[in-house]
């Protein structure tokens, strides 16, 4: 099964590419600024934790299980390892590449990776935001879904584990309480009536 773990690295790395080293280089283009703001999160804080975890668990996903899978360690069930279920979550990962990078541009300057609190940048809420809050993130727990199912094993599921919760703990208890302190009663509006990850899921009280 080493040819989906090839394909597993490539798609990874395009998303680094893409979604990360490409659309700060955009940024900068259009700005003069990166966007990255990771930075600026204080060692131990929220965003710090929030950031490495969702960093190991990409790393696990997208670089550490492929390895796995071509060394053939850790097969789980011999359903994951089905071609036809292995070349389909490759579909799916490369359509959340797509997505992912999709949804930043549709950020427009607005865009950041991580949190500044010293920042209010413009609310987004058209587009794809006007869907879900976080279609950047959704999309990328799309990427790596699919990416984890095209290795299928105890790395990559493990590892998809960690990114749900680094994402998660980003959304909740960081980018979602500074866009409260930024915006106010607009966010709270918006938020109450657009789901976090999914439509109408995850909405906040008014």
């Amino acid at each position: 099964m080493s040819g989906y773990a090839v394909v597993a690295l490539a798609l990874f790395a395009t998303w680094a590419l893409l979604a990360g080293v490409g659309r700060m280089a955009l940024q900068r283009r259009r700005t003069g600024n990166s966007g990255f703001r990771f930075a600026a999160a204080t060692a131990g804080s929220r965003q710090w934790w929030a950031n490495r975890i969702s960093a190991a668990g990409s790393v696990l996903v997208g670089v550490a299980a492929p390895v796995a899978d071509l060394l053939g360690l850790g097969q789980v069930a011999p359903a994951l390892s089905a071609p036809s279920l292995r070349t389909a979550a490759a579909v799916v990962a490369a359509a959340g590449v797509v997505a992912t990078y999709l949804a930043q541009l549709a950020m427009g300057t607005a865009w950041r990776i991580g949190v500044d609190p010293t920042e209010c940048t413009d609310l987004v809420t058209s587009g794809p935001f006007a869907l879900v809050r976080n279609p950047i993130f959704t999309a990328a727990l799309i990427t790596f879904t699919g990416l984890a199912l095209t290795t299928a094993n105890v790395v990559a599921l493990s590892g998809l584990v960690v990114v749900f919760t680094g994402i998660q703990l980003q959304v909740r208890a960081v980018e979602e309480p500074h866009l409260l302190a930024a915006h106010g009663q607009a966010y709270a509006h918006y938020a109450a009536r657009v789901g976090r990850f999914l439509p109408w899921i995850g909405r906040l009280r008014p």
